[in-house]
């Protein structure tokens, strides 16, 4: 089915979607249109255009390719499903997912992956091909959050405060020199044979979708987890 959203609201554009028999949808002319996708299950859908806030909030077995831009939030609290963007994402972009994969080619704004979480089998995926904006990881809880900065343009990967209040999951960036972390909560590192095992399948996926050379593959990556010892000793008067 084929979605023509030049002359639709948000709301009329979802019910659509919602309403249609079609498991495979493209929207056309898409132009900020807000909760596309949101609590969808069994879809595949193709956004062409700019998507707007909460693209794919509340996702469940479903995937969303945006053949452009997405604004704020993609993917808020996502449970299962594919969202691939072939342009940049804005702030709070994997806010709280609990599942799924969400794939950038460019870059996001701040609080990427703030409060993501994992639980049993569930371990949501945030890999940002280019850059991020501040707090990216913010109170991560769990999953796997990958900067990639495929432009390799000077400067730095992310913005400031990166992992404040993370206790769970791993961050990696794709960078040959160690990172400069000065949170006694946090612990940074080169990653090892058996953390690239962990992503490398993820990463694999990535290529693949967006035309991604593999040699990435064999780059060095550093990363940075809690330090479980005691995370938050720092912040307490009496330890």
């Amino acid at each position: 089915m084929i979605i023509d959203a030049k002359n639709l609201t948000f709301d009329e554009l979802n019910a659509a979607i919602r309403q249609s028999a079609d498991r495979e949808i493209t929207v056309k002319n898409c132009f900020g249109q807000r909760y596309i996708g949101t609590g969808v299950e069994d879809k595949v859908i193709t956004i062409e255009g700019t998507a707007g806030n909460a693209t794919g909030a509340y996702l469940n077995r479903t995937d969303i390719r945006v053949k452009g831009n997405a604004q704020d939030a993609v993917g808020d609290t996502m449970n299962e499903g594919l969202i691939v963007i072939e342009g940049n994402a804005g702030d709070a972009t994997g806010y709280g997912a609990r599942g799924g994969k969400i794939y950038i080619k460019g870059s996001v704004g701040y609080r990427a992956g703030i409060h993501m979480k994992a639980y049993k089998e569930k371990r949501p995926v945030l890999i940002i091909g280019e850059r991020s904006g501040s707090f990216l990881g913010e109170y991560q809880a769990g999953g796997f959050i990958v900067v990639l900065n495929l432009s390799e343009l000077p400067g730095k990967l992310v913005g400031n405060f990166c992992a404040t209040g993370m206790h769970g999951g791993k961050i990696f960036f794709r960078t040959n020199k160690p990172l400069e972390i000065s949170s006694a909560s946090l612990l940074t590192r080169k990653a090892e044979q058996a953390d690239m095992e962990e992503i490398l399948p993820y990463l694999e996926e990535y290529c693949r979708l967006l035309g991604i050379d593999e040699k990435i593959l064999a780059d060095d990556y550093y990363m940075i987890i809690p330090n479980t010892d005691n995370p938050y000793k720092q912040l307490y008067t009496y330890n």
